[in-house]
């Protein structure tokens, strides 16, 4: 299964959330099928998705917040899973792109290639919604029904090792932020 795939299927559901995304790879690819001002590539803080998004959704109770993580991002900060289950926001979607490796430096494996499991350490950790899947269809219908449920939610989303041919893109990262700030204050008015 191709991540791109998988952003390709969900991304109108992408459009009434705030969404967080880590960089590399993943921002590209979402970025290539058209960036929204409810997106946010967070820059040179690998790691830390999970945590942005768990703060913006503790923050914005009433809003939908979709964290777009990769595995080796996730592996360096897995206590944002038991932070996430400790506060349960019920409108957090937390999606995982498993592809065993960290591919947007270099492509060394990860934990999750020897055997690391995610689910099962979500699942440990309190979350009380977890799935794996391994096709587009089940990751459409997966991520569908927690973007319209009102469960913390994380998936786990097995997919293959490639990634675009290029990491830069048209959109200035600093404006991003600003962008991003904008768009969640129209809310609040709103």
């Amino acid at each position: 299964m191709l991540r791109l795939d998988c952003l390709r299927s969900i991304y109108s559901e992408l459009e009434n959330g705030l969404v967080v995304t880590i960089m590399g790879a993943v921002a590209a690819e979402l970025h290539s099928l058209g960036h929204r001002p409810n997106f946010f590539y967070l820059q040179h803080a690998m790691g830390l998705a999970s945590s942005t998004g768990l703060g913006l959704a503790l923050c914005l109770p009433e809003q939908k917040v979709i964290v777009i993580d990769g595995d080796g991002s996730l592996l360096m900060n897995l206590g944002c899973l038991s932070t996430m289950a400790r506060y349960r926001p019920r409108r957090l979607v937390h999606v995982v792109f498993d592809n065993e490796s960290l591919l947007s430096v270099g492509g060394f494996p990860t934990a999750t290639s020897t055997g690391t499991d995610l689910e099962g350490i979500a699942r440990a950790a309190g979350i009380p919604r977890v799935a794996t899947v391994r096709n587009v269809e089940n990751f459409t219908a997966a991520v569908t029904g927690a973007v319209h449920g009102n469960e913390l939610t994380t998936i786990i989303a097995k997919v293959e090792a490639t990634g675009p041919a290029g990491y830069v893109t048209d959109l200035s990262l600093l404006e991003n932020r600003f962008q991003f700030r904008r768009h969640i204050q129209s809310l609040k008015k709103g």
